[in-house]
């Protein structure tokens, strides 16, 4: 047991103790009232959207087609091809022979054309002259009226069938003619059926032939920008391989699909090229200069098929910013709406960002997008 002196100064201290307990129990840490400081979400650079004037385009998409391309067939039936001239690929001139279809039945029938011309001839000689003497003796009193108008009769029948003698024998050449068959235009012939020992019947294709060589881009565009696009506008086309054609439209339609609301646009493309009949391209047309706001695609982070960017708002927080992009040049692109001239924008490291984030702003472009 303790002593009792011992409790007796216990219990004079009590108070005391009471009384310290009650302080220390009522006084807080001197920094417990004190928020801690909020650290920063990333070490970011901040720039503002820029002012440029950029070439005004039109994207669109279309088949590279021939401008005009001619169906030579055979006029002549029944007559085998001789020989065939042209390959695909071959440039020809206007009137060059492509193939030859063989003449024998031909060349007969005109020869026997030109005997019955030259027999219808003498027998119009003679019933012409006939006439004449018939014409005359009547004046005199010697032929009647009746006789005279036999002898008349008689020279026109002779000189119609001397004509249709003349028509068979220029029918018979123009067969003969067309025996040879050739070129209707300049041009770059595209495809050949025509065989050696076939017969062609009338009208049957043969060749074709792309006019001139010329190829056109049909590009579809919507009905809205058809009247953007004047006639003369440059076009600049990307191939299937990766190279360039320029071209310059030559006509834009008059009328528009209803089912997909778009309209034509057709450019002149130059001969000598990459380009083929029936490629399909894509290009866009230059209609100018128009400005633009801009800024590097570096400030613009895409989340679930929209495009975003983060301002600084106040107490160095960012706000994430939804924008609507129009076209790119380069590394940059352009901001058609959500941002103005004077926001500041982070360059770079969106992708690290939420909305709401502190972050440190410094100068410094190597500084930028590391953790403080």
């Amino acid at each position: 047991m303790l002593p009792k002196f011992f409790l007796r100064r216990l219990a004079d201290a009590a108070p005391f103790f009471l009384v310290a307990l009650l302080l220390a129990g009522c006084t807080e840490p001197k920094d417990a009232a004190v928020a801690p400081p909020v650290r920063a979400a990333l070490t970011v650079r901040l720039i503002a959207p820029e002012a440029v004037e950029w070439p005004d385009v039109l994207a669109a998409n279309g088949n590279i087609v021939a401008w005009q391309e001619a169906v030579i067939g055979a006029e002549v039936a029944n007559d085998r091809i001789a020989e065939v001239r042209v390959e695909v690929g071959d440039r020809v001139r206007r009137g060059e022979v492509l193939a030859r279809i063989a003449s024998d039945a031909i060349a007969s029938e005109l020869a026997a054309a030109a005997a019955a011309v030259t027999e219808m001839a003498a027998a119009e000689a003679e019933a012409a002259g006939n006439a004449e003497r018939s014409r005359k003796l009547r004046a005199e009193g010697f032929y009647s009226v009746q006789l005279d108008a036999q002898y008349q009769s008689a020279a026109h029948v002779a000189a119609a069938r001397l004509a249709a003698a003349r028509a068979r024998q220029q029918a018979a050449r123009l067969r003969l003619d067309k025996t040879e068959v050739r070129a209707p235009d300049d041009g770059v012939i595209s495809a050949r059926q025509a065989t050696v020992g076939s017969l062609p019947q009338p009208g049957e294709e043969l060749f074709r032939l792309i006019r001139g060589g010329r190829l056109e881009w049909r590009a579809a565009a919507p009905a809205a920008d058809l009247s953007r696009v004047p006639v003369g506008a440059l076009a600049r086309l990307t191939l299937p391989d990766g190279t360039s054609v320029s071209g310059t439209v030559r006509a834009v339609a008059p009328s528009v699909d209803r089912e997909t609301r778009t309209g034509l646009i057709y450019v002149d493309l130059p001969a000598a090229g990459a380009a083929r009949a029936g490629m399909f391209a894509r290009g866009q047309f230059e209609l100018g200069q128009k400005p633009a706001l801009a800024l590097p695609q570096t400030a613009v982070t895409l989340d679930e098929g929209f495009a975003y960017v983060f301002r600084l708002a106040d107490d160095h927080r960012v706000a994430r910013v939804k924008v609507e992009l129009g076209r790119r040049q380069g590394h940059q692109v352009e901001i058609l709406s959500g941002l103005t001239a004077a926001d500041k924008v982070v360059e770079s490291g969106g992708g690290f960002l939420a909305d709401g984030d502190v972050v440190r702003v410094v100068t410094d472009a190597a500084a930028a997008g590391k953790p403080p």
